[in-house]
């Protein structure tokens, strides 16, 4: 039998369940192999798969797509690739009912442009591609022989009518131009890092909450299950031994029913299976049995080796110790879960309307004490967060509200130590914090004043630019999300957007105020991260937080001046918008946000409530936009955003004037009235 030792592997979607196994099993055994590993890191990826392998010399990761194909060309240049091992696909039977045109685009196009891209560069000696049993369809009920690999196609659902196109391509790039295919068909495969859309991670989550376990239909429908680590041992078979053009099946003759597998698995957990399996509506078509004739494979010298009971021991004692692998996946543990958008490592899921609700599981749920965890041998539970925050900017005024919020609302927290330039000392932090989310309240805003800015422009390019975009990189390498307070102060009322009309500047808008070095960099620096999936910006404008004492505050500013302008503007009032923002990074939104309350409020209207509820004492005068640029060094912002669409997704969110009076003036009423708790500086200055 032929014998094949690659030099430069090229794994697809290797931060995946099975490819991640199978290269932590490469690189393992394998050292003088180069392993790189190419994958956009969907949902269901996760870079912590590939952790065993992440510091070996011989890894390398390589964020991307295989469906942009001169990405795709310049890989396999620039690494010598001669080795392909495409396991980069959609898998969720239950996803392409309801997104069959993403099954598509990624399965049938992105492996055509694999396979183009191998053709065209001509270097390829082995490229192993992925498929699955669902390629045969149906097996008979009273079939006793398994479907043997020169069996006829006959997919039954959209994905694996796609699998089975991609398989036609395969195949006719290897007739056409002589491309060496090898293509695999496998059973279903459970074990650690499986993302719980898949039936047995969903079934071990739900009982670790004492959530019943919606079985599709009947539960009569029966499939056969390898352990994760004997289908990796199989591949490094199939590499090494298979034939070119040839086809392998790695699959098992046990078999066992849907219902059999949820009740087991309720006894795992000691919980009583009439009460916790619960039937529900089926999905449109759900095949009975998927059977293999896995003899070919076995002549070669493979078999499985893990006993049923022993790997599902094993993948229950890894989720036991790891409930949060995959952050919150309340979405994926419904009865019908749909993905309805995939953008970098987002996950949002809608229910079906069975039961849907009955499954979500609520911020209290995955509270670990509540947990039906049993206490197998040798299994330690843990009681590991399911968030962890890192944030950039413990000296600054919202890097410090930040910090308060997550003690009050019980979120473990650190700051970071690193310069935000310094990647290392970034990568550092977050290898030792291993955070879920990272907050970036960092940034140069001038000392005292954005004056300050003019005349130290590398240092607010080092940090406002250089820094941010630094850690969004370091964030997107880790895949984790990084939620940026970015600046509202980027836009001046123009003709389109005139003062007191309503009329504010949209997420989409182009800035238009460049007045200020400070704003200037803060727009360069919002448009660069457009780039990174991974970044939620949020534009904050003239901050105002409930301590009037904190010379940050935008009203204890402008209490202080001698003179102000009155221009009405949009405004963030802290108190209620910062746990807004947490909020925002549980849900991993992401984009550009206008992060102000609705509505406007001018400089003497916030001078006559600080009056009215302050100090009855208080006078101010005011002065035009012209005196006031005699004695600034920099001009500033005054400008409405549009708010609406936070306030879609927060409909609760109050407009200025309500979240001012009931966050700052009310709170202070008592504190501040008749005192002289605030001293009063003379400045002639005010802040963007």
């Amino acid at each position: 039998m032929a014998s094949y030792k690659p030099k430069n592997i090229l794994l697809t979607g290797a931060a995946g369940f099975i490819a991640s196994h199978v290269c932590n099993r490469l690189i393992r055994n394998y050292p003088d192999y180069n392993i790189v590993v190419l994958d956009k890191l969907d949902y269901c990826s996760n870079l912590k798969n590939l952790h065993p392998s992440m510091s070996s010399a011989n890894f390398k990761f390589i964020k991307g797509d295989i469906g942009s194909a001169d990405f795709v060309n310049f890989i396999l240049l620039t690494e010598n690739i001669d080795t392909i091992m495409h396991f980069a696909a959609q898998t969720h039977v239950d996803n392409s009912f309801g997104n069959s045109f993403g099954f598509t685009k990624n399965n049938i196009c992105g492996t055509h442009v694999l396979l183009e891209a191998c053709n065209v560069t001509g270097q390829i000696k082995r490229f192993v591609h992925v498929s699955t049993d669902e390629v045969y369809g149906e097996t008979n009920e009273d079939a006793v022989v398994g479907n043997h690999e020169a069996s006829q196609l006959l997919p039954t659902n959209p994905y694996s009518a796609t699998k089975a196109g991609a398989e036609m391509l395969v195949m006719a790039y290897g007739r056409s131009y002589g491309l060496p295919v090898i293509t695999t068909r496998g059973n279903n495969v459970y074990g650690p890092n499986q993302f719980p859309e898949k039936m047995i991670p969903k079934f071990i989550l739900l009982a670790m909450q004492g959530k019943p376990l919606p079985v599709h239909g009947d539960g009569s429908s029966v499939r056969s299950y390898l352990y994760c680590e004997d289908v990796a041992e199989a591949f490094v078979v199939i590499l090494h031994r298979g034939e070119v053009g040839h086809v392998y099946n790695i699959g098992t003759r046990k078999e066992r029913s849907v219902v059999d597998v949820a009740k087991e698995i309720c006894h795992l957990f000691s919980l009583n299976p009439d009460t916790h399996v619960k039937f529900v509506k089926s999905r449109p078509f759900n095949d009975q049995r998927y059977f293999l004739d896995d003899q070919k494979l076995k002549k070669m010298g493979w078999s499985e080796r893990t006993l049923w009971k022993e790997g599902l021991r094993k993948t229950m004692g890894w989720y036991v110790k790891n409930p949060q692998w995959w952050g919150d996946v309340s979405g994926a543990l419904l009865p019908h879960p749909r993905m309805i958008m995939v953008p970098g490592i987002e996950r949002q899921f809608y229910g079906s309307e069975t039961g849907g609700s009955a499954y979500r599981l609520s911020a209290s749920d995955s509270d670990h004490s509540k947990m039906v965890a049993p206490a197998p041998r040798n299994i330690a539970s843990t009681d590991k967060p399911s968030l962890k925050f890192l944030i950039y900017g413990k000296t600054g005024y919202i890097g410090g509200l930040l910090g308060n919020i997550c003690e009050k609302q019980g979120i473990p927290y650190e700051y970071g130590r690193g310069r935000l330039q310094e990647r290392s000392h970034l990568m550092a932090d977050i290898q030792s914090v291993k955070p879920t989310h990272v907050f970036n309240a960092a940034g140069v805003t001038g000392r005292p004043n954005a004056d300050w800015c003019e005349s130290h422009k590398p240092e607010t390019i080092r940090t406002n630019v250089v820094g941010t975009l630094t850690l969004a990189d370091v964030c997107r390498d880790h895949g984790l999300l990084m939620v940026n307070y970015g600046s509202g102060c980027i836009f001046e009322y123009d003709d389109a957007h005139p003062a007191r009309s309503g009329i504010g500047f949209k997420e989409e808008d182009a800035p238009n105020f460049a007045g200020s070095f400070y704003s200037k960099t803060k727009a360069m620096v919002e448009e660069l991260l457009k780039e990174y999936e991974n970044v939620c910006t949020l534009r904050v404008r003239m901050p105002i937080s409930s301590d009037l004492s904190n010379p940050r505050n935008f009203i204890t500013k402008i209490s202080r001046y001698n003179n102000v302008v009155d221009i009405p503007n949009s405004m963030t009032i802290l108190d209620e918008l910062l746990p807004i923002s947490v909020e925002m990074a549980k849900r991993n939104l992401r984009g550009i946000w206008n992060f102000t309350n609705p509505g406007v409020l001018s400089h003497n209207e916030i001078l006559a409530m600080y009056k009215n509820y302050i100090d009855p004492s208080f006078k101010w005068t005011n002065f035009t936009v012209e005196e006031q640029a005699k004695v600034l060094v920099a001009g500033r912002s005054n400008c409405e955003v549009d708010a609406s669409k936070l306030k879609k997704e927060f409909p609760e969110l109050l407009p200025v004037k309500e979240s001012l009076i009931k966050y700052v003036f009310e709170p202070n009423k008592k504190t501040f009235a008749g005192s002289a708790a605030i001293e009063v500086f003379h400045e002639v200055d005010l802040v963007s």
